[in-house]
């Protein structure tokens, strides 16, 4: 204590505990990467404070806006499950790997976007392109609404998962088996004609514009 001069262990019983003073907060790596028109809220908050968060947009977000690439570190296993968000894995030298988030401080602000349910409520697909994964908005997002994503066609069939297909965005499907699906699931909404994966189907919605 400076005002008695003594060395104490614990607080000075004449001049009372000292005036702490704390750092202040710095956001997670994830949270500093967050567009500006995009917003965390907090959904739900389980035992031991953790919470649940979700991302929504704070302005329209037109249908094929591409995010990403998804930050996380390669690894062998998944150190991090959440049953709530996707797992992901890419192909890289040959080998398939997790890209796991075990914090904040080890991705961007894409690890908190949750999976999409069903058709009706998904509003990103992610697929991988040269080694990196990607979302990419498959209709508008409204102010106010969250962002969920579910795989593309080809992604799911690289994951060993069901797929969620896009037709119309009115249109609401379930969760089937790759297997039982068509090869050609993508449909042009202009024409009618059906496509074997997104990236095909893009390709094709470009020559609508040429014409145009």
């Amino acid at each position: 204590c400076e005002d008695c001069g003594k060395s104490l262990i614990g607080e000075c019983k004449l001049h009372g505990p000292l005036i702490r003073a704390k750092d202040r907060v710095i956001p997670s790596r994830a949270r500093l990467t967050l567009p500006h028109y995009l917003t965390l809220r907090v959904l739900e908050l389980r035992a031991g404070n953790q919470q649940i968060l979700g991302v929504f947009a704070k302005k329209v977000i037109q249908k094929r806006t591409q995010f990403g690439p998804y930050v996380g570190q390669l690894s062998t296993k998944l150190t991090c499950y959440d049953e709530s968000r996707l797992v992901l894995q890419v192909l890289k030298d040959g080998g398939k790997y997790f890209l796991d988030t075990p914090n904040e401080d080890c991705g961007n602000w894409m690890m908190f976007v949750r999976l999409a349910r069903n058709q009706e409520e998904q509003t990103l697909v992610a697929y991988q392109h040269c080694g990196e994964v990607y979302f990419t908005t498959v209709k508008p997002i409204e102010p106010h609404t969250e962002l969920k994503v579910w795989y593309a066609a080809d992604y799911a069939k690289f994951m060993e998962a069901s797929a969620v297909f896009i037709k119309e965005e009115s249109d609401v499907s379930p969760l089937l088996p790759v297997a039982k699906e068509p090869v050609d699931s993508w449909i042009c909404s202009s024409c009618g004609s059906t496509f074997a994966t997104f990236a095909l189907l893009e390709s094709h919605q470009c020559i609508h514009k040429d014409r145009v």
